[in-house]
Order: structure tokens, then C-alpha cells, then sequence
């Protein structure tokens, strides 16, 4: 079996580039200071600190106030990534000075920067799943697998050293397959791995939000196994330079007070920030809302929870085994003091920092509306899409075991005396039928019938 390890370019690419990059310096009038800002589009879980932050204007707007006070001019730079690993590599050489990726690569982060002595911090959350339900491990449509146990000796494709990787190798862990020995493991992008399950060259794909839901909402894929399973929190945050961040606190500063009101925004308007997302990456509105939305799979908070660091702490023996990182000091690495002074004051960081997930509702979405529509249970919301056939944009439902939000004409649904209940695999709904003696699987032109 394939043994896979760090990709070459995340080694590579830290130890070639030039150590002495311009990022966060002042042009030659010593009054220009140019931000580098490394974000990643479509990993929507980010949007806080990415995409809609830029659409939004607010890190500008706050660097425009800086500068009225300290008479600097600030120039934002914006780079685009698919992934954690080349804004690591950007960071550790000087190139790129703020960052957002996810939890795995958030400590090859600190790893490598601690390796390079470029030193890195992880300064705030951008969203998170707290049972890990952003990470989702998919099959073709017509695959005849239906439980992560017959992935053995199968081609899987995932991004090794992602937060997908790592659920992939703790799900398989816990279904008692080794997860370098027991799978043909494929490293690969997203996009790359995506064409390689519609081709039929990879048996499956983990893979971190939006692709999971993206693809099962094109009909490219169904889901096979719920990273929220694992019952571990998963997360994307960010991530500062520290010689940056300590030459100028008061843009780090500004950028996470200009992250504060941009989760502000999302969590106020979500489909507006839905479609501004979808907007901007080309990604369907219906796939943004599925994770931002209200009650979506992604809780957007930029708070650093204690819940969060510790699953992290979790996060690095798994790395290690794989040999993608070496000593990581989680303690150190985390360092809120930044966002404590953006929220202005100790009791209204204490009080976000208290913050818990609100419930996912049962919602649907009409052609030609712009509001969401919310029902008191999944039944009554098959009734209301049963009598709107053709005119439903997309319909959203609760995994009543993990909670995890996923399409309703996607879902796997199954009929309880009277009782109609989504699920996202097939294997969560195995689980649970295994409690509930005569419970029936459906399939969702079945269960729009039963609702009736």
C-alpha cells in the first residue's frame, strides 16, 4: 500500500523562498505600508477573514482610521489559494503576513515556522464545526460503498496535511483500517481529487468545505461518511507573522476588529452574505448557505475557545504519526490578545467567548424569493416542498443524529411510525435505526409522499 507524505512543495517552497520579503514593510517614503493578506475563496469556512472581508471593504476601512491617527498610508494586498500550504510557505518567507486555513494546516503552520524561525500565531477563529462536520469523505453516485469500512485497499483522494486529511485518518482508524497501509491514499488538490471520483480513478474523496456539499449538490457525488462522527471540533482561523504582529499590533488589530464586523454582517444577513460569497467565487449560492447560513454547518465566531485549542492540542500526534510536523506548542502558538483589544473590552470578549452554535433550522428556499422559509420539523417541510414542486431552490435539513445541515433531496431519509428524519449517510441512519425497531429507509420522492 502507498505511503504518502508532506508534499514536496510545502517543504520545498518554505526553504527556497527568499527569507527577506517586503510583507507589512513601508514603501521607500517610509508612509506607505503595503498588508499581504493570504486567504482561500472557496474554502467558504473562511469567508470572515477571506472573501467576504474583501467584498465588504472593512479591513480597508479600518486601516483608513489607523491611518488618520498614526499618518501612515495602508495598502491591502489580497492572494488567492486552494490551500493552507502555500500561504504557510509565503509566510515563513516574509511574503504574506496575515492568513486563514484550517486546524491541521493552522499547526503545520506553526511547525514550519517554528523549523524556519519565522515564528507564526494563531490570533482568532473564522468558523467552526464543534463535533467536525465540516469534513465529509464522498463517493461516486451509482458507488455500491456504503460504509467507510469498505474503503479498504480502495484509491481515496484527500489533501494530505489538510483538517479532511485528518478526519479520513481518524474515521479509518475507528472502522480498524490503517490509514497509510490499509488504502491507496491519492495526495491530491480538491479539484484535482473532485475529476479523479467522477472519472472513476479514486474510489472516494475527503475533502473540507464547500466541496462536499458543492458536489452533492451538482449530482457529482453522495456523502458516505460525517466528519461530525468523530465528535471532535474541527475549525479554519488565523494566522499572523509574529515578528509582523509585534512590529505592528495595530493592523492585526485592525484586521480582526474588521473580521469582527464582518461576522457581524454574515450572521445579520446571511443569504445577502451568501450570495455576495457566491458572487465572488463562482460557487453556487445554494452550497455557500448550506455551510454560512443560519444554522449551516460552519458557526462563524472569531472567539478562541477553549474547546477549540484543546481539540487542536488533539490535532498534533495525528500529524506527527504522519510525519507532517514536527514538535508543536499549541499554548504558545495561540495568542488572543489581539482580538481581546478589537473587541474593546474584557466582558464583551468574555461574553462572545461564551457564545454556543444555535440549533440548524429546517429551511427551504423558493424560486424568485429572496427569504428562507422555516419549518418546526423536517416533515412539515416536505409537506411545503411537496406541494411546490418546481418552484424549490434548495431545501435544508438536520442529520438527526449529528446535527450536521445537508441538502433534503440529497439526504437519506427515514420514516419512524410517523415521524420523518434526515440523515446525511447511509451509515448514520443505520446507527440510528439500530435504537428504533421498524424504521424504514426512504428514498426523498418517497418521503415527499409520506409527508403528504
Amino acid at each position: 500500500m502507498q505511503r504518502t507524505t508532506l508534499p514536496s512543495a510545502l517543504a520545498a517552497g518554505a526553504l527556497l523562498l527568499s527569507l527577506t520579503g517586503c510583507g507589512g514593510n513601508a514603501d521607500a517614503d517610509g508612509k506607505t505600508v503595503t498588508v499581504t493578506v493570504g486567504y482561500q475563496s472557496k474554502t467558504i469556512n473562511t469567508v470572515t477573514a477571506g472573501t467576504l472581508l474583501r467584498s465588504l471593504g472593512a479591513f480597508e476601512r479600518e486601516l483608513r482610521a489607523l491611518g488618520r491617527r498614526d499618518g501612515h498610508t495602508y495598502k491591502v494586498k489580497w492572494e488567492d489559494y486552494a490551500t493552507g500550504a502555500p500561504i504557510t510557505a509565503q509566510m515563513v518567507a516574509g511574503k504574506v503576513d496575515i492568513g486563514s486555513m484550517g486546524d491541521f494546516p493552522l499547526l503545520i503552520n506553526s511547525g514550519r515556522g517554528t523549523q524556519l524561525n519565522a515564528p507564526t500565531r494563531l490570533v482568532s477563529v473564522t468558523g467552526y464545526n464543534l463535533r467536525g462536520g465540516l469534513n465529509t469523505v464522498l463517493t461516486a453516485p451509482g458507488s455500491k460503498l456504503r460504509a467507510l469500512s469498505g474503503l479498504r485497499g480502495k484509491n481515496v483522494s484527500t489533501s494530505v496535511g489538510s483538517a479532511a486529511d485528518g478526519t479520513l485518518v481518524r474515521a479509518l482508524r475507528q472502522a480498524g483500517i490503517d490509514p497509510e497501509g490499509g488504502i491507496h491514499k491519492l495526495n491530491q488538490q480538491p479539484a484535482v481529487g473532485a475529476s479523479a471520483l467522477e472519472a472513476g480513478s479514486a474510489d472516494a474523496l475527503s475533502q473540507f468545505v464547500a466541496w462536499p456539499g458543492l458536489l452533492a449538490f451538482q449530482g457529482k457525488a453522495k456523502a458516505l461518511y460525517d466528519g461530525a462522527r468523530l465528535n471532535l471540533p474541527t475549525f479554519h482561523g488565523v494566522t499572523t507573522r509574529k515578528a509582523f504582529a509585534d512590529e505592528r499590533p495595530a493592523v492585526v488589530q485592525a484586521f480582526l476588529a474588521a473580521q469582527i464586523d464582518a461576522t457581524r454582517y454574515l450572521r445579520a444577513h446571511p443569504l445577502d452574505a451568501a450570495r455576495k460569497v457566491a458572487t465572488a467565487t463562482g460557487l453556487p449560492p445554494e452550497v455557500v448557505y448550506l455551510y454560512n447560513g443560519t444554522g449551516g454547518i460552519a458557526t462563524f465566531d472569531p472567539t478562541l475557545k477553549p474547546r477549540l485549542t484543546a481539540a487542536l492540542k488533539k490535532d498534533v500526534p495525528v500529524l506527527r504519526d504522519a510525519k507532517l510536523v514536527g514538535p508543536v506548542d499549541v499554548s504558545s502558538f495561540v495568542d488572543d490578545r489581539y482580538l481581546k483589544r478589537a473587541y474593546g473590552s474584557a466582558d464583551a470578549y468574555a461574553k462572545a467567548l461564551r457564545a454556543t452554535p444555535p440549533a440548524s433550522p429546517n429551511q427551504l428556499w423558493l424560486k424568485g424569493e429572496d427569504r428562507l422559509r422555516t419549518f418546526a420539523t423536517p416533515t412539515e417541510l416536505l409537506r411545503f416542498a411537496g406541494s411546490h414542486r418546481g418552484r424549490v431552490r434548495a431545501a435544508y435539513v438536520p442529520d438527526a443524529a449529528t446535527g450536521t445541515r445537508w441538502f433534503a433531496d440529497r439526504a437519506i431519509w427515514v420514516r419512524d411510525g410517523n415521524d420523518l428524519r434526515a440523515f446525511v449517510t447511509p451509515d448514520n441512519a443505520r446507527t440510528w435505526m439500530a435504537g428504533h425497531p421498524g424504521a424504514r429507509t426512504l428514498s426523498y420522492p418517497a418521503a415527499l409522499a409520506a409527508a403528504r
